[in-house]
């Protein structure tokens, strides 16, 4: 069977990294696009590896995304973020991808889709999943997206060019409210037993839960907590219980793979990041682990960092609780080290509005040329 060469670029964004096409060099949207993008990446794949495609085998590794110009007054360009599931041949777009969101401008601009003059520049772009506006910075050297600098990402070698993403008005990216449990917390049941939670969608759908609540001290790394099988069906249940609280789902078996993700908080305490180093307590306002597509992050998502922001700035919510600080900069102990996210959250007679939340990230290009497709 021949193959098919579709023009594509990878590129790293934050800790994720995914495969990036111009609109117009894909079918329409629809099943040819999804057979086209999971034979690219690779899935489904039994073995979990993604051996025959570009993907790495982890949800961070196994992203797609579609960018066009548009003719609209207040954007420059409009994006699809797409999640491929690794074992199964599905493609989600119920979400997005805030680390990838910082490869969006760099990609246009060497794809030919967007031209800036060198300088410090400012992009708004629309995020399609969501319909949100995104005002992207970041410095433009030789027409493209400069790479050196000295920012460091946790989980990323080296340092690299800083690109802010300030999210406006990330309240209800898929619900329509900040809140949709109705208040800062929202009792959900799985088999039989209730569970505390703050259910807030900001940048993305979130189901927040205390460590202590599933038993875990929430310090655990990635691969324990992937390892206790009865914690990832009870973390899974939650979520699904959480996406019908949320008006996401009618039934808990509905809910789709990549939103809302599940992320267990505490407060301040001295972890060890994945390349052994001890994080003391002090180096952080709030300890993350946040579940995507059924894996324990080795990082944080980026729209998932937002969301904590906002949270954190929402009073009586469980990241609230733990968090030592309030609005404004929060500092996000991961696996990987500690992500800072900030959030403008103003109080309404309908309760807390979110203004807007922002971050720091990095991103470069990695490859260019072709992806060679087989039986699409």
């Amino acid at each position: 069977m021949a193959l098919r060469w579709i023009d594509a670029t990878f590129l790293r964004g934050g800790t994720s990294k995914g495969l990036f096409f111009r609109e117009g060099d894909l079918p329409p949207a629809g099943s040819e696009r999804d057979g086209l993008f999971l034979a690219a990446l690779g899935s489904p794949d039994r073995f979990g590896r993604q051996l025959d495609g570009m993907g790495g085998g982890l949800s961070s590794l196994s992203k797609v995304v579609v960018v066009r110009a548009t003719d609209r007054p207040d954007v420059a360009l409009e994006y699809t973020f797409g999640q491929a599931a690794i074992r199964e041949p599905v493609m989600d777009y119920s979400g997005n991808c805030g680390n990838l969101s910082a490869a969006v401008v760099p990609f246009a601009l060497e794809a030919g889709l967007l031209s800036l003059d060198d300088g410090d520049r400012a992009v708004a772009v629309r995020n399609t999943n969501t319909d949100k506006v995104i005002r992207v910075r970041l410095a433009v050297a030789g027409g493209v997206a400069a790479t050196e600098g000295g920012l460091a990402i946790p989980g990323v070698p080296g340092t690299g060019a800083p690109i802010e993403l300030e999210y406006l008005e990330p309240g209800g990216s898929r619900t329509g409210r900040l809140l949709p449990g109705g208040g800062p917390r929202t009792g959900l049941r799985f088999q039989g037993r209730d569970y505390t939670s703050s259910v807030v969608d900001a940048a993305t759908p979130m189901v927040f839960v205390a460590a202590g609540e599933v038993g875990v001290t929430g310090a655990e790394t990635p691969d324990e907590l992937d390892a206790d099988v009865g914690l990832q069906a009870r973390l899974d249940g939650l979520r699904r219980a959480g996406a019908v609280a949320m008006g996401l789902a009618d039934r808990p078996e509905e809910t789709p793979l990549a939103v809302p993700k599940i992320a267990v908080v505490l407060g301040p305490r001295a972890t060890r990041t994945l390349d052994g180093a001890e994080l003391p307590a002090a180096a952080a306002d709030v300890v993350v682990r946040t579940i995507s597509m059924g894996q324990t992050h080795r990082a944080i998502p980026g729209t998932a960092a937002l969301a904590v922001a906002v949270a954190a700035a929402v009073p009586g919510s469980v990241v609230a609780e733990a968090a030592s600080s309030a609005e404004g900069d929060v500092r996000i102990a991961t696996p990987s080290g500690v992500v800072t996210a900030r959030a403008v959250v103003a109080p309404r007679p309908d309760g807390p509005h979110a203004v807007s939340a922002s971050l720091l990230r990095t991103a470069r290009p990695l490859m260019r040329g072709r992806v060679a497709v087989p039986g699409v």
